[in-house]
């Protein structure tokens, strides 16, 4: 495994223990050349996931798009990556539940929008903005209306 920080290719375990029911493993290591920690997860490979984009086009289910979106989302909000990382958990145990092989992205923004509105409001907004593609102002006002609602 490759450290993230410096690319070094040994490291050694310091602690694993299972994840999601025993679905997968967590790992915490250690790279031998810089010191620093990082987390792997290992599951069993199976037949991928494919996501069907808006245009039709098909790719295989990235969870770290569904991190990296929320993530941008919630920059300077009081939101853990813990919680984060939890939410993708949740949302990609979800999709696998299915036992559909193939998933909108619809599906998957509305099930993000669903949990990011009750962490929060702000980090929903923005992330409603890029996925709902706001063309204008009174498009954005009207979800904040919404929200405001509820």
């Amino acid at each position: 495994m490759k450290c993230p920080y410096c690319s070094h290719d040994e490291d050694k375990v310091i602690d694993s223990r299972p994840n999601d029911e025993g679905v997968s493993i967590r790992r915490r290591r250690e790279c031998l050349n810089c010191g620093k920690r990082f987390t792997t997860y290992e599951k069993v490979e199976s037949v991928p996931m494919m996501v069907v984009k808006k245009d039709s086009t098909r790719q295989p289910f990235k969870r770290e798009k569904i991190l990296n979106g929320l993530l941008r989302a919630c920059e300077k909000r009081p939101v853990s990556i813990n919680l984060l990382e939890n939410l993708v958990n949740d949302i990609e145990t979800q999709i696998l539940n299915t036992l559909e092989r193939e998933v909108s992205t619809n599906q998957i923004g509305e099930m993000i929008m669903d949990r990011l509105k009750q962490i929060d409001e702000v980090a929903y907004v923005r992330f409603a903005s890029v996925y709902r593609q706001f063309k204008d102002l009174n498009t954005f006002m009207s979800e904040l209306h919404k929200l405001l609602d509820k």
